[in-house]
C-alpha cells in the first residue's frame, strides 16, 4: 500500500489507476478496444477511431480518469421522460479524483494536433497552476492520460508527454475517445461532478472544505458531427446535470455556494451549447466561464445539517439537444 500513498497522506493516482489501465488492456476485444504501440514504444488504446468501443470502456475510461479514486456506474431514472439512463459518479477523494486527476488541464498541441490531456498522468507533469493550490503532485513510474480526439497523436508529441512526465516511453498509456464515440460520451458526462468542483473553484471556496460528492447527469446519444457531439456533452450536465457537495465551514457560505454554483448563474444559459457555440462563431473562450456547472446543486452544511439547492432541470431544452 505504500506506493499508493505519497507524503502518508495523499493518494497517488497513478499508482490507483495503474491496474485499472491494465485491466482494460487485458479485457481489449470484449470491450471492442483497439490496442497498439506507437514508434517511440508507448501503448495507446483507441476506444472510438478504428475501433468501436462502448458503454462499458466509457465507464472504465471514466474511472481512470478518476485517478482510481472514484466509482462511476450507469443506471435508469424517470427524471427525464426520453432519456432515462444515468451517469452517476461518486469518489474517496473528490478535489484529488477530480481536479488533481480528471479535469482536462494539460494542453498539448504538435503541428495541427491539438488536445486537452486528462488523467492520472497530469499529476505527474504537475505544471498546472492548480497544483500549486492543491498541494499536491504524484510521482510514478509509470502514467495514463486521456485525449478526446479523432486521431492518433503524432509519436513526437507522445515521447515528449513521457519526457514530461519523467517516465519511459514504455511505461506511458494513451487512451483515445473521440467526442462522437459512445466510449468518448459516457467519459464526458461522467465529468459532472468535476465542472462543479472547478466551478467552485472559481467561486473562490476553499476546496479543502469540500468533503464528499456526488454528481449525476443524463447520457446523451452519440452524434456523428463533432459540434453536436459536444452539445449533447455538455448539455447533458449544463442542463440536467444534479450534484451534492458536503462541506464543512459557515452555513451562510454553504448557502452562497449552492447559490452561484447552477448553470442558470451564467448568461449564456437557456440555449442548446450548440446553438452558444455557433453564436459566438466557434469561439470556445468567448463563451461564458461560468456556464459549465451543472443544472442543479445542492449543498449540505456538515456542521449544520442543512442542505441548500438551486437550479433546475431543463427536459425542453435536452430534448432540443439530444433529438
Amino acid at each position: 500500500m505504500a506506493d499508493l500513498i505519497l507524503d502518508g497522506l495523499k493518494p497517488s493516482v497513478a499508482a490507483l489507476a495503474a491496474p485499472l489501465v491494465d485491466h482494460l488492456v487485458a479485457n481489449a476485444t470484449t470491450l471492442r478496444l483497439g490496442v497498439s504501440q506507437s514508434p517511440c514504444g508507448a501503448r495507446l488504446v483507441d476506444a472510438g477511431i478504428a475501433a468501436r468501443g462502448g458503454l462499458e470502456a466509457g465507464r472504465r475510461i471514466a474511472e481512470i480518469c478518476l485517478g482510481g479514486l472514484g466509482s462511476v456506474s450507469l443506471g435508469t431514472s424517470g427524471r427525464f421522460p426520453r432519456w432515462g439512463t444515468m451517469v452517476t459518479v461518486t469518489t474517496a477523494d473528490p478535489v484529488i479524483a477530480c481536479l488533481g486527476s480528471q479535469y482536462a488541464g494539460w494542453s498539448l498541441a504538435e503541428g495541427d494536433f491539438f488536445a486537452l490531456g486528462s488523467g492520472p498522468a497530469r499529476a505527474l507533469w504537475g505544471k498546472e497552476a492548480l497544483f500549486e493550490e492543491l498541494g499536491y503532485r504524484d510521482s510514478a513510474d509509470q502514467a495514463c492520460l486521456v485525449l478526446e480526439v479523432d486521431k492518433l497523436p503524432p509519436d513526437v508529441l507522445v515521447a515528449r508527454i513521457a519526457e514530461e512526465c519523467g517516465i519511459a516511453p514504455e511505461k506511458l498509456t494513451l487512451i483515445l475517445t473521440p467526442t462522437s464515440s459512445l466510449a468518448g460520451t459516457v467519459q464526458i458526462v461522467a465529468r459532472v461532478l468535476e465542472v462543479a468542483l472547478h466551478k467552485a473553484h472559481a467561486l473562490h471556496f476553499p476546496l479543502d472544505r469540500v468533503i464528499d460528492g456526488i454528481g449525476a447527469s443524463p447520457l446523451p446519444p452519440p452524434a456523428p458531427d463533432f459540434v453536436a457531439a459536444m452539445g449533447r456533452t455538455n448539455d447533458a450536465t449544463l442542463y440536467g446535470g444534479d450534484v451534492q457537495l458536503f462541506v464543512t465551514g459557515p452555513e451562510d457560505e454553504a448557502r452562497a455556494l449552492a447559490e452561484g454554483l447552477p448553470s442558470s448563474s451564467s448568461r449564456d444559459h437557456g440555449r442548446t451549447f450548440a446553438e452558444i457555440f455557433t453564436a459566438y462563431k466557434g469561439d470556445f473562450y468567448a463563451m461564458d466561464p461560468m456556464l459549465f456547472s451543472p443544472a442543479r446543486v445542492t449543498v449540505t452544511a456538515l456542521e449544520t445539517g442543512r442542505s441548500f439547492t438551486f437550479g433546475a432541470f431543463h427536459d425542453d431544452i435536452l430534448e432540443r439537444s439530444f433529438a
